[in-house]
């Protein structure tokens, strides 16, 4: 089974990269162009819950299913359970460096459809689609971040 890994650094504490993970919202905008994802049914990350969701790739609907198990402060992982690929198994693992940074390392293993039916996720999971997205997210999940912090510090008293 092929497999993808990626690893980035955030300013962030774990507990702001967790927390940032646990919002159900954070998966829309971890979503890159030309990519548009509507959600059907999204359930609060925990053990066993359930996300439903397409991918439009324009006029091409690309329906998803999947379920969250592993869930920690350090990370959790998700599997298709319905899908356009044969398998997908995604973990993501956050690994604090101090106080203030944390690694987030995403850890893929996956397989086509055989034949025709795997062409579209051949072409969008290929690694360099992998490699795009994954940059796409942690460009994303920076700034996402970065914002936190700042609404964080605007809402803490001055003394």
């Amino acid at each position: 089974m092929p497999t993808f890994d990626f690893a980035f650094t955030v300013p962030a504490s774990l507990n702001a990269v967790s927390a940032l993970h646990h919002n159900p919202s954070v998966l829309r905008a971890l979503t890159p162009p030309p990519l548009i994802a509507t959600f059907q049914h999204i359930e609060p990350l925990a053990e066993g819950s359930q996300v439903r969701f397409t991918l439009w790739l324009g006029p091409i609907p690309i329906r998803w299913q999947a379920r969250h198990h592993k869930v920690s402060l350090q990370g959790f992982a998700d599997e298709q359970i319905n899908g356009p690929l044969q398998a997908w198994q995604h973990t993501h693992t956050f690994q604090p460096l101090d106080e203030t940074h944390t690694t987030i390392h995403e850890h893929i293993e996956y397989q086509h459809k055989p034949g025709w039916r795997g062409w579209l996720t051949r072409l969008l999971f290929s690694p360099p689609g992998l490699h795009f997205l994954f940059r796409y997210r942690a460009w994303v999940t920076r700034r996402l971040l970065a914002r936190q912090s700042t609404e964080n510090r605007l809402k803490s008293p001055t003394l």
